[in-house]
């Protein structure tokens, strides 16, 4: 009998003391509708079980140091190995991460060229280190690494100088109270601020921007008749000091695009950008400094290492020689993996931020694949996202590999391309949240399609009809939206027209340019648009960013978007504070009826009583989270259920008042679904449920935690809170694959809303590899025909022509 992982007993989140077989050593999918606990068994159970266990060998006083609680809430797990997970989330970026980092192939780059560079007369041998400008020995002593300068100028700091230091002529400086107590000290130090900045003395105007001393004063602050005016030391910082300081120190992405508004940037004039040493960048090999390398995509840099390695003797040979054919062997192997899964368009020196999260998981498969571990579970979160069809079958190709070299393999997926050409299926659900947590199915592929109640064997061979999604032939727009000179990574002068009042559809290979295209239509239509509501991924902002792909937009016709969204996979917040409630802004209109109670008006209380957030509302022991932290000396951290408001998170007082029979808290407790019945005669609040429902997030919670959403969930929220709007004017709405991470079934819902958005008077741009997005839309742009500098040409766009019947095939 094969040997097996038995699941006995899963009970962790929304699954139903669930009993599962899984054989080992093969290629398993596991299936079912978003929400359905897929996850939840896969990683939660399955992979959060063979964590704990290597935990708990760990030694107590080490134990204590790694600060994460695991409990799967499974009775028992038999048969299961170590287990490897590789997740679409990622950690917090840096800007200095690198495509190299992650899959340390950078590192052994470095040691080729230090042992095997051609150094000049006049440079001694150096260490990898001087050649990673993220070390103090290779960094440009100019840029610090940075490859850049910036340089406050009077110009960039002053925009406006008709207005006066009290009129806010020093833009650079910060707002709120921080500038306004620098215009305190000026105006302490003598000099006039109500006078516009062009009539100041010039060696007055050089002092307040750029002095480097920092005088300390006894200010006495204007403010308000019925305030106190209290004095107090202040120290000043000149303009520029403040806006350099804030460059090097601060790790907000708004703080520094702000700071960045302020300087005139320009390359390193000592390594041109290069962000080396300039000793680094005389080693040479083959011809070509290691930034040059760096720099080369992937698929270019491989033949030239490859080409090398033939050169070389297979054996013997001088010492350098042999440590060159050792280091050259890993870099051709490693990079041959980046190849396979579709990822020959990155370069070495790519930042990990202008990643996307499909091409970070295959980077980081691509590691696991050189660690040459056997008998792992490896638990992979949709490695097929964001790959084109085409590149399906590369990507099967190394998960059988992992196989072949006797690992199991569990792939959570929705591309019916995977799931058919694995070994095994386990499908969860029949639905989402409380309606799924079962296993319908676990078994040969093929057995799948005799399970009725499975929602994935009715997609498992044919799609459902696209009626279900839009009918009638593709619409004729309304006007043209023409964006041109648009450059950013591969899209050099690119040009393309959006016909307005339509969806359009852009598409093309993995790396050909899609979401660069996205970009540069979101920074060209922004800078014409008086009111932009973009929620970009501050992690993504590259450092130089908003200086790319500003080309020139302007529409025609009917229907001119007054308003540009882009809606992103980003969470919805960073702290379990942030939920689907608040984020949606219904329990803003929960918290009012609550107040409106004849209990509430009794108290005294106001709505901002039932907020979590506040003190006065809120358990006092747990500060309205619901969990404490608990630390135990030699043991780890963990997080538990508070035990004073038992997860309630609000004090007793609070929880006296009910409206139509349930506390705030029994509020919260509610899914979507379940809330819509409760709320049927409060029209704001049913308006923004209905949205979200529609969107096929009936089964989460309205106080779901932001942190325990996914990135297609949070997604789905964004749009819901744009759906529940009851006038909105035209609007351009900018999605990057919005139906990653999607079931078929929730993808085809979420399709039928964006066709109602257009159908509404709106434009929709969406970057989409789903067959059926690309069937049912009004127009299609196509990029290639390669991926990197192969691609980023405009291929084809025009109306849907052949792609509904390529489908219906």
């Amino acid at each position: 009998m094969a040997v097996s992982i038995h699941v006995h007993g899963a009970r962790l989140h929304n699954l139903r003391d669930v009993e599962v077989s899984i054989p080992r050593n093969r290629l398993v999918a596991v299936t079912g509708v978003s929400g359905s606990g897929k996850s939840s068994l896969a990683f939660g159970t399955i992979h959060g079980e063979a964590q704990r266990r290597y935990f708990d060998s760990v030694a107590p006083f080490a134990r204590r140091l790694i600060h994460t609680a695991i409990d799967p809430q499974v009775r028992d797990v038999t048969g299961l190995p170590p287990a490897v997970a590789i997740e679409q989330r990622r950690a917090t970026p840096s800007a200095r991460s690198t495509v190299g980092t992650i899959t340390t192939t950078g590192n052994t780059l470095r040691m080729l060229w230090s042992r095997c560079g051609v150094y000049p007369p006049d440079v001694a041998p150096m260490d990898s280190d001087h050649f990673s400008p993220n070390t103090a020995v290779g960094a440009c002593p100019e840029c610090s690494g940075l490859g850049t300068v910036h340089r406050p100028t009077e110009a960039t700091m002053v925009p406006d100088p008709s207005l006066s230091i009290a009129e806010g002529a020093i833009a650079a400086w910060p707002g709120a109270w921080l500038g306004k107590n620098y215009r305190d000290i000026v105006a302490t130090l003598g000099h006039d601020i109500d006078v516009p900045w062009r009539e100041l003395p010039a060696q007055t105007r050089d002092w307040i921007l750029f002095t480097d001393e920092q005088p300390v004063v006894t200010v006495v602050p204007t403010r308000d008749a019925d305030r106190i005016n209290r004095p107090y030391q202040g120290t000043y910082s000149s303009a520029a000091r403040y806006v350099l300081r804030t460059l090097s120190e601060t790790r907000s992405a708004t703080q520094r695009a702000r700071a960045l508004r302020f300087v005139e940037s320009s390359p390193c004039p000592v390594c041109q950008g290069r962000r080396l040493h300039p000793d680094a960048l005389r080693v040479s090999w083959q011809g070509l400094a290691i930034d040059e390398a760096q720099h080369r995509p992937v698929g270019e840099l491989l033949p030239v290492l490859r080409g090398r390695l033939e050169e070389l003797p297979d054996e013997g040979g001088r010492a350098a020689e042999a440590a060159e054919r050792l280091l050259l062997t890993d870099l051709v192997s490693h990079l041959d993996v980046l190849l396979t899964l579709g990822l020959g368009h990155l370069d070495l020196a790519r930042p990990t931020p202008s990643v996307s999260t499909g091409e970070l998981q295959r980077l980081r498969l691509a590691t696991s694949l050189r660690s040459g571990l056997y008998g792992v579970v490896y638990v992979l979160d949709e490695p097929s996202a964001g790959l084109h069809p085409k590149d399906v079958e590369p990507l099967l190709e190394v998960l059988r590999g992992l196989v072949a070299a006797g690992n199991s393999v569990l792939v959570v997926e929705h591309d019916m391309a995977i799931v058919r050409a694995c070994d095994w299926v386990v499908d969860v659900g029949p639905g989402a949240g409380s309606h799924g947590g079962e296993v319908l199915y676990s078994g040969p592929v093929a057995g799948l399609r005799d399970v009725p109640e499975s929602v994935t064997a009715r997609y498992l061979d044919q799609p459902v009809h696209l009626a279900q999604i839009r009918t009638g032939a593709p619409r004729e727009p309304s006007g043209r939206l023409a964006v041109t000179g648009i450059e950013h990574h591969n899209l050099h002068g690119v040009s393309v027209e959006v016909p307005l009042g339509a969806l359009t559809v852009v598409t093309g290979v993995s790396g050909s340019g899609k979401t660069s295209l996205l970009h540069g239509i979101l920074r060209a239509v922004g800078g014409r648009l008086a009111r932009v509501e973009e929620q970009v991924e501050e992690a993504s902002e590259e450092p130089d960013e908003a200086t790319e792909g500003l080309g020139e937009a302007r529409a025609t016709g009917d229907g001119q978007p007054t308003r540009l969204v882009r809606i992103t996979q980003q969470p919805i917040g960073r702290t379990p504070r942030s939920n689907l409630a608040t984020y949606t802004g219904l329990f803003d209109r929960v918290r009012t009826l609550f107040a409106r109670t004849p209990a509430a008006r009794e108290r005294g209380f106001t709505a901002g009583r039932f907020s979590f957030n506040t003190a006065a509302g809120r358990c006092a022991t747990c500060q309205g989270e619901g969990a404490v932290s608990v630390e135990l000396l030699f043991l780890p951290g963990t997080y538990s259920t508070c035990p004073t408001c038992e997860g309630a998170r609000y004090n007793p007082e609070t929880l006296e008042v009910t409206w139509e029979g349930r506390t705030v808290a029994d509020v919260l407790g509610l899914t979507v679904t379940r809330a819509l019945e409760v709320f049927a005669g409060e029209p704001p609040v049913h308006r923004a449920l209905a949205a979200l429902e529609a969107l096929g997030l009936g089964y989460l919670t309205l106080g779901q935690p932001a942190t325990e959403l996914s990135g297609g969930e949070a997604q789905r929220i964004k749009l819901a809170s744009e759906l529940q709007k009851e006038r909105r004017s035209p609007t351009l709405y900018l999605l990057d694959e919005p139906t990653s991470g999607l079931h078929p079934a929730d993808a085809h819902r979420l399709l039928a809303t964006l066709h109602a958005l257009v159908d509404a008077g709106h434009t929709v741009v969406v970057v989409e590899h789903d067959a059926a997005a690309l069937a049912t839309a009004d127009w299609v742009l196509e990029l290639g025909p390669g991926a990197g500098e192969d691609g980023g040409r405009v291929l084809s766009a025009g109306p849907v022509s052949g792609w509904r019947d390529s489908y219906a095939q």
